[in-house]
């Protein structure tokens, strides 16, 4: 997937700046898709020179012009191709794990130290996405926005990052569990479990 298919998607959601853009990044598709701002603008502007998203200018007062973007009929029958073909497998690529699967010749400590740092990571996002969900929902229950609303994507993408986070946490809680048990084996203590 290129990013240009995750701008297009972003922008079925209505025009937008960069800025814009890369806020949406940053909360929206931030479990699925990552992008720098100057990734994401650097595709801006091929993407608008190959016809697929048109730019126009909003004079501001006291503050630069800013440039929204908004999709083309080009770009919406290339991310309707886009969604046409097969997505490719996805392939876990995460130093963690290969931590993880080191730990017995490794530094224990350390490694148990990342699975933290993951934990609270996933914890953070966990949030972010909660407040995301809430903007998303405004005020109505999921059953109501989902009738409701013309868009699902938004709602089933971020549905998949709270799983994924909560899925973490479950993982770092129980290899800290299991670390903690080998600990006490071979101190000869017991250990009780984590809360």
């Amino acid at each position: 997937m290129a990013l240009r298919n995750a701008v297009m998607a972003a922008l079925l959601e209505g025009e937008a700046s960069g800025y814009d853009l890369a806020k949406r990044f940053d909360t929206a598709t931030a479990d699925f898709w990552t992008s720098t701002p100057q990734q994401l603008y650097r595709e801006l502007e091929r993407m608008e020179s190959e016809g697929l998203i048109r730019a126009r200018v909003v004079e501001q007062e006291r503050r630069p012009n800013k440039r929204m973007f908004s999709l083309t009929p080009a770009g919406r029958e290339e991310l309707h191709a886009f969604t046409a073909r097969p997505a490719k497998p996805t392939a876990i690529r995460d130093e963690l794990l290969v931590k993880v699967q080191a730990v017995d010749s490794g530094d224990e400590a350390a490694v148990r130290t990342s699975i933290m740092e993951r934990m609270e990571r996933a914890r953070a996002k966990l949030a972010r996405y909660e407040r995301f969900r809430d903007r998303l929902l405004a005020g109505r229950t999921e059953e109501e926005y989902l009738r409701e609303t013309g868009h699902v994507g938004p709602f089933l993408t971020l549905m998949r990052g709270r799983l994924f986070e909560e899925e973490n946490l479950r993982w770092g809680e129980l290899c800290l569990e299991i670390l903690d048990r080998r600990a006490a084996e071979r101190d000869g203590t017991a250990a009780g479990p984590r809360g």
